[in-house]
């Protein structure tokens, strides 16, 4: 039997990872003020990798496109999410627009080891944004096709222009006060 111990190193230190950064993050109790602003600018990004259905209940399917449905099954717990940013770009492009995505030296060295062990699956892109919990859906699942090591990530999301503005301007604050707390 052969057994890779770089690989379990690597989901070890990630799954080590996630739980410090939900100690760190999740016991602090917020303000008053900053209750208020965060029912205004709620942004959220969470990257999912595609994985295989199992009976541990750790994988679930999903829906990508509002126009031509396409079915993913990825796992539950995100690999990068808005914690990992430095900030989110809309970018102009000859067919329309895309959002750039640009992590810190965390998020760029956990995007560079997840692109290099799942080549050939999806990455899967939720996002939410405005005053609503429930303006939020999945954004795109690009196929990953090459190891990432810049740190930077663009895709073209199932949104319109002016959904997009706001959820760049709402995800931008949110990574602003991950980092700030940092």
């Amino acid at each position: 039997m052969n057994f890779y111990t770089g690989r379990f190193n690597l989901y070890l230190l990630t799954l080590l990872t996630l739980l410090t950064l939900t100690f760190a993050f999740g016991c602090a109790s917020p303000s008053e003020k900053e209750k208020k602003n965060e029912d205004k600018f709620l942004g959220v990004i969470r990257l999912h990798v595609e994985s295989t259905a199992n009976a541990l209940d750790t994988s679930q399917t999903i829906s990508v496109l509002r126009t031509q449905p396409v079915s993913v099954t990825i796992a539950k717990e995100p690999v990068l999410s808005e914690l990992n940013l430095l900030r989110v770009r809309l970018m102009e492009t000859p067919g329309g627009f895309a959002i750039e995505l640009k992590f810190d030296d965390t998020g760029s060295w956990t995007l560079e080891q997840f692109t290099s062990a799942y080549a050939g699956k999806h990455l899967a892109i939720f996002g939410q944004w405005g005053d609503k919990k429930e303006e939020g859906r999945w954004l795109a699942a690009p196929l990953i096709t090459t190891r990432n090591a810049t740190g930077i990530l663009a895709f073209t999301p199932d949104m319109s222009h002016a959904e997009a503005v706001k959820f760049v301007t709402a995800v931008n604050l949110a990574a602003k006060k991950a980092q700030k707390d940092k």
